[in-house]
């Protein structure tokens, strides 16, 4: 089963007096915001900064590089939300004569060996993984192969932005697996990134009506019906609760602006050290100038490691994987992100134990490190649905039929960390778009 919660159009007139506010304009305060308009409120959104997709934003000149390598997976959450609305197209596939390489031992290879081939193929067939052992312990037991396992564990590096996906919990780790490696390849790219992607939303929310306040910081909880959709930080800030947190992760970006020539990769997955690097241009040519190639990395950031030992890393990799990089680079930004890639569920938690959506009072929290399911940024997507179903339930008895057209299809609700109660969903598997 797809990690899917619908958002139906409605319209409740008798909703339009009431007002909502949502306070972040990321996807998840722009999901909400739509989603709460089209369900009848009145809806007032507001952005701290100039401009609106929080980490869905894209550099402005030549180089049009993401806050970090995104994709959307056409088989999820925010994929729905966006062909709902007619936001999705045009969209980009896989480039079909794309290189995909690995560094498995220090040396760049087209296929990994065989064993670890076996390995992949036999992980991904398993129809379940436990919850309270590492993905690295449970796969090197189902495979009798601890350096296959390992390596497995590395190549979703990708999705956790981890340095070691390995620690993670098995069922956490063998559900991003089995979705990333679904075939046919449910990726997609937004031409121009995701600034793109921000851009169709926020025409949708002007378009229906959504009150975009730009410039206007939230320092502490609104009046009335609220969604706060900002990162666990600031959210604890906002709503003084400092039980909101959940495990994340460091992670070191390169962007590069490279002088192209005709043998360089799509992709290098580091299966040592859990690195990955993706020539973004390759599917969009729009995102560097003629000549040239956007090229975008990012490593996990080991427990003391700084941004320039894990920059050092990256650039041992692309060594192996673009040669001649350093003479060809024109162009170069370089980022450290915490807690900014989505949440990790460590051995005996699954996305339930999460800090809930439903935070009482009529607020709601909205976000990708919040209980709801999916991979990223669809953590956040499914979290707005249920953020706005439970605001149309709550707002009179007579609206509970309607409300349950935008609720996670599913079963029985369950606490959650520092929280009241979870959002009713019915499955345990988290995966989904970067």
């Amino acid at each position: 089963m797809t990690d899917r919660i619908t958002n139906q159009h409605l319209t409740n007139r008798h909703l339009t007096n009431r007002h909502v506010t949502v306070v972040g304009g990321g996807i998840g305060g722009l999901t909400a915001a739509i989603g709460a308009r089209e369900a009848g409120f009145a809806v007032t959104l507001h952005e701290a900064k100039p401009h609106l997709g929080g980490r869905a934003t894209t550099t402005a000149g030549a180089h049009k590089a993401n806050w970090g390598p995104h994709v959307v997976y056409c088989d999820g959450a925010l994929w729905d939300f966006l062909t709902a609305r007619g936001l999705a197209q045009p969209a980009a596939r896989l480039p079909l004569r794309g290189r995909f390489h690995l560094r498995v031992g220090g040396e760049l290879r087209r296929v990994p060996p065989r064993r670890v081939v076996r390995g992949f193929v036999k992980t991904i067939r398993a129809e379940s993984a436990p919850v309270d052992q590492t993905f690295r312990e449970w796969a090197a037991t189902l495979l009798d192969d601890e350096d296959a396992a390992a390596m497995i564990g590395m190549a979703m590096g990708v999705a956790t932005f981890d340095h070691d996906p390995g620690r993670l919990s098995a069922q956490f780790v063998h559900g991003i697996l089995r979705r990333a490696t679904s075939l046919p390849p449910t990726v997609r790219y937004v031409p121009g990134g995701w600034q793109t992607l921000t851009d169709r939303l926020e025409g949708h929310a002007r378009s229906i009506g959504v009150q975009l306040a730009l410039n206007s910081r939230v320092d502490a909880r609104p009046d009335g019906p609220t969604i706060v959709a900002l990162p666990l930080t600031r959210a604890a800030e906002v709503l003084d609760d400092p039980s909101l947190r959940w495990t994340g992760t460091r992670t070191g970006l390169l962007d590069l602006g490279l002088r192209a020539v005709r043998k360089d990769p799509f992709i290098v997955s580091d299966l040592d050290s859990s690195g990955w690097i993706e020539t973004f241009s390759l599917a969009d040519p729009t995102l560097a100038p003629a000549g040239e190639r956007l090229v975008q990395a990012q490593v996990g950031l080991r427990p003391g490691e700084s941004l320039d030992e894990g920059i050092a890393r990256t650039e041992a990799l692309l060594d192996v994987g673009y040669p001649g990089w350093r003479e060809r680079e024109t162009w170069r930004r370089r980022l450290r992100i915490h807690d900014e890639s989505g949440a990790l569920d460590l051995p005996g938690t699954t996305w339930r134990d999460r800090p809930a959506i439903d935070r009482g009072d009529d607020v709601h929290l909205v976000g990708d490190m919040v209980a709801a399911p999916g991979l990223l940024s669809e953590v956040a997507v499914n979290a707005a649905a249920t953020a706005v179903a439970s605001l149309v339930a709550s707002a009179s008895p007579a609206t509970s039929s309607a409300a349950s057209q935008v609720a996670p299809v599913g079963a029985s609700r369950s606490r959650g960390a520092g929280s009241r109660q979870r959002p009713p969903m019915s499955l345990n598997s988290a995966s989904g778009s970067k």
